[in-house]
């Protein structure tokens, strides 16, 4: 029988795979931050996803974090910045013998994560589109691609098999680090100046001269830090992911707009300080660091 799949973290792209993996015949169980929220999942009668001009509600089981039993496999799709806090919480139901997926934003907090488990932790990078249209309620926006990965384990995982069969794309890679810093780059490349220029992505066109100059830096720090291929044509493919999501507002420009918590510290800021141990100047990248931090300090927003 097919292990239970948890997942920890129903905003857009868990709610994506809860979904997904549920109404494929698979055994999932939403894990919520506490009493309260179960209550509301309660009261929503499940997570709904819509896809087009259709929507159906899905009765994944929940539980709170605090009424969790021992944890076979985890989805991790907290926000970066929530994730070594959520999995203290559930430390005690982890052992050597789970495996712990995770689906956050830019780099650092996989680090932080696996130092507090025992378990496998697996890596994951995905072009999904996906947001979460109200509580516990996610829009499917665009079918994308999911790459999977275990720097210490080249072994792919059996469970695999229930990707396939929810008709979830992926693929298992041994290049999972090289890939997570390229979408690193291109966040980078583009998030901060949508903030900035408060525009759609596709405004960025207005202001190619400082993409270009900002991947160039990029380029250099990905080959700094033993990343060529995931340097190699980064200003063309964020050109190409300009152009192709155009009319979209980027995540950071969107966790702005609603007073959220950006992931600046897992985006840019890991970048800046990646730099930085690798003795090497970047005046736009630490500029356009230096201009955002400033913009969320004078909105009422965390820089960190």
């Amino acid at each position: 029988m097919s292990k239970r799949w948890h997942i920890l973290g129903a905003g857009a792209l868990g709610g994506l795979w809860a979904a997904r993996l549920f109404r494929s015949g698979c055994d999932v169980e939403l894990i919520l931050r506490d009493q309260q929220r179960l209550a509301s999942y309660k009261t929503a009668g499940g997570l709904t996803l819509s896809e087009g001009d259709q929507s159906h509600c899905y009765p994944i089981p929940a539980v709170s974090i605090e009424t969790c039993g021992p944890i076979s496999r985890l989805l991790l799709a907290s926000k970066a910045y929530d994730a070594p806090a959520a999995i203290s919480q559930l430390a005690p139901l982890i052992s050597a013998d789970t495996d712990v997926i995770l689906l956050q934003n830019g780099l650092g907090s996989q680090e932080q994560v696996a130092s507090l488990i025992p378990a496998r932790c697996i890596l994951a990078s995905s072009t999904e589109g996906a947001f979460r249209q109200a509580d516990f309620s996610i829009v499917f926006a665009g079918r994308g691609h999911t790459w999977l990965g275990d720097p210490l384990n080249a072994m792919p995982p059996s469970w695999l098999d229930d990707l396939q069969k929810s008709q979830i794309n992926h693929d298992w890679t041994d290049d999972i680090v090289s890939r997570l810093w390229r979408k690193l780059a291109l966040n980078c490349a583009i998030n901060p100046l949508t903030v900035l220029y408060d525009c759609r992505n596709g405004g960025l066109l207005e202001h190619q001269a400082e993409v270009a100059s900002l991947c160039n830096e990029l380029s250099q720090l990905l080959q700094a830090c033993g990343m060529p291929t995931a340097a190699t044509g980064l200003y063309e493919q964020v050109l190409q992911v300009i152009n192709a999501t155009a009319a979209n507002y980027s995540s950071m420009h969107q966790d702005v707009t609603q007073k959220r918590r950006t992931e600046i510290t897992y985006l840019i800021g890991y970048a800046c300080i990646a730099a930085e141990r690798q003795q090497l100047e970047l005046p736009n990248l630490k500029a356009l660091n230096a201009r955002l931090c400033h913009y969320l300090d004078a909105h009422g927003l965390p820089r960190h």
